[in-house]
């Protein structure tokens, strides 16, 4: 990838709905080579797709965490799998360090979030977690 790849995944990160002209004007770029440079991307895996945030996906669950998980043995998959189930639940992570998983958590209130903090810590596997509430999102991707 070269400086003007950059700039444009930048561009679409900022503004995924952007129409080739408005990027290619940002950019400096031509509206063809900047759909011959989105489609390169695109057919290279380096970008994997488009997505659309909703005002539902900010503000359903006002209570955001992430938690930190450690796990006893080789119990991991089977850990993600019953994470997976639980809708509060927004994304499991598997990482490397002193924690095994990053769960992050989305609810309505506090209380839910609580409870939804203690259901995990039961899981069979799970011996340690620490949990982090989200006070505010700075950047997000998108404008």
């Amino acid at each position: 990838m070269d400086e003007s790849d950059l700039r444009l995944i930048a561009e679409l990160r900022r503004d995924g709905r952007a129409s080739l002209s408005e990027l290619a004007e940002r950019l400096g770029l031509g509206r063809a080579t900047v759909r011959a440079r989105m489609e390169r991307l695109a057919a290279r895996g380096e970008i994997a797709g488009f997505t659309v945030l909703t005002r539902a996906d900010v503000t359903a669950a006002p209570v955001r965490g992430l938690m930190m998980i450690g796990i006893e043995g080789r119990g991991g998959e089977k850990i993600m799998a019953r994470l997976s189930g639980i809708p509060a639940v927004m994304a499991v992570h598997s990482t490397n360090g002193k924690w095994d998983l990053i769960v992050e958590l989305a609810t309505q209130t506090l209380l839910e979030l609580d409870e939804v903090i203690h259901r995990i810590r039961d899981m069979e596997g799970v011996v340690t977690s620490e949990t982090n509430l989200l006070l505010s999102t700075r950047k997000a991707g998108r404008r």
